[in-house]
């Protein structure tokens, strides 16, 4: 099951999309019309869906190649089709068993245990007699992908993206591309989360942050090999939201941009290498408001394309199927991995992600480790009621 955020088909979904995303924030509706203009701009849609669409079609496609006959579903935590309509659908289909694919690469609150959390209040919907459902006393049990951030295939594709932009930047500039690469500073984007956030990830592995640096850094590095230049480079984020008082990660794309400007940058390459996916913090936070950035500075930008349905990446994730599937089997698994932070466990370790470092929220999260109380629990939103 391909597991995503989801997002708006149309004008009409925009506002019960956004309070399916903030549900329990108690953020009215006027402040959610404003956060709704950005969609306003692409159709009152998100291009998550299609880009979806076409990466399980990708899957698909390779598993074929492979010739394994492998069902493959898609499903959503904040709008259709939902998680529940795709885990019903498999199991309906005769599926006992399903492994989750997060369309996050990343370990964090908001980009693993959130989607965990979804997940067993969904198989609690589905009849889980237990607070996870991970006994499979819903008629389906469910795996969750490790972590992919750091999978040679995700590693190849966000290189070949960002080569591919060095050498559009090159033909934009007329120079040449190893030159280009030498003086242009490449700038790695991820979504911003608060600093408590960034602290919870890292109570039982690298953190956020520390998890993005490293495949950065190995991405730099595979471009510089191929471009044969010293390639230099940076960290930002962007999408930011929350009150001002609130701490989240810096330095805003944005800022950084303005600052290098001042400081005699000229070109750019900016890659989104947070995302799976062109969606909507691509396609505005990059795209609209970062380009928009650069030419008011006067600075030739060019951003990078995400991993999609890149070959690297695409067969990255059926590698990794083929992984977990051997393991669960019992046989010994050369786990594939680069850079210096090792390959994630395939279930989640004790106190994992928590939105705050060493605060239990209560609510269960599946495919993890932790011990579980058994609470009632809120059917739609996975939140603990006395």
């Amino acid at each position: 099951m391909l597991y995503s955020f989801g997002g708006p088909n149309a004008p009409e979904d925009v506002l019960p999309f956004l309070r399916n995303v903030t549900r329990g924030k108690d953020i009215p509706d006027e402040r959610l019309a404003v956060v709704g203009q950005h969609y306003a701009q692409f159709g009152g849609r998100s291009p998550i869906n299609e880009q979806n669409l076409a990466l399980v079609d990708a899957l698909r496609a390779e598993l074929e190649r492979r010739g394994l006959d492998l069902p493959v579903a898609w499903g959503n935590r904040n709008w259709e089709p939902y998680t529940i309509d795709a885990l019903t659908g498999l199991r309906e289909g005769g599926a006992q068993r399903v492994l989750a694919i997060v369309t996050s690469a990343y370990g964090s609150y908001s980009g693993c245990r959130q989607y965990r959390e979804n997940l067993a209040a969904t198989l609690v919907e589905m009849g889980a007699t237990t607070p996870t459902g991970d006994d499979g006393s819903a008629g389906i049990v469910v795996d969750k992908l490790r972590h992919y951030f750091n999978h040679p295939g995700f590693v190849q594709a966000n290189a070949d993206a960002v080569v591919e932009a060095y050498e559009r930047l090159a033909e934009r500039t007329g120079d040449d591309v190893a030159t280009l690469a030498r003086n242009a500073p490449l700038v790695f984007v991820t979504h911003s989360v608060p600093d408590a956030m960034e602290e919870g990830s890292g109570a039982q592995a690298p953190s956020y942050r520390a998890q993005h640096l490293d495949v950065a850094g190995l991405v730099a590095a595979q471009v510089g090999e191929r471009l044969d230049a010293d390639v230099e480079w940076t960290l930002a984020y962007c999408s930011r939201s929350g009150p001002p008082s609130q701490p989240w990660l810096e330095p805003d794309v944005n800022d950084l941009l303005s600052e290098r400007a001042a400081a005699g940058m000229r070109a750019v390459v900016l890659s989104p290498i947070g995302f799976v996916s062109d969606h909507m913090e691509v396609a505005f936070d990059l795209d609209t408001e970062a380009l928009a950035t650069a030419r008011e500075l006067g600075v030739v930008a060019e951003r990078a394309g995400t991993v999609s349905t890149r070959r690297p990446f695409v067969e990255g994730i059926v590698d990794l199927v083929l992984e977990r599937a051997a393991a669960e089997r019992g046989e010994d698994v050369e786990r594939a991995v680069a850079g210096s932070l090792g390959a994630w466990p395939d279930v989640c370790r004790p106190g994992c992600c928590r939105m705050r470092a060493g605060e239990d929220s209560k609510i269960p999260a599946a495919c993890g480790s932790d011990p579980v109380q058994d609470p009632l629990v809120d059917s739609t939103t996975g939140a603990q009621h006395a």
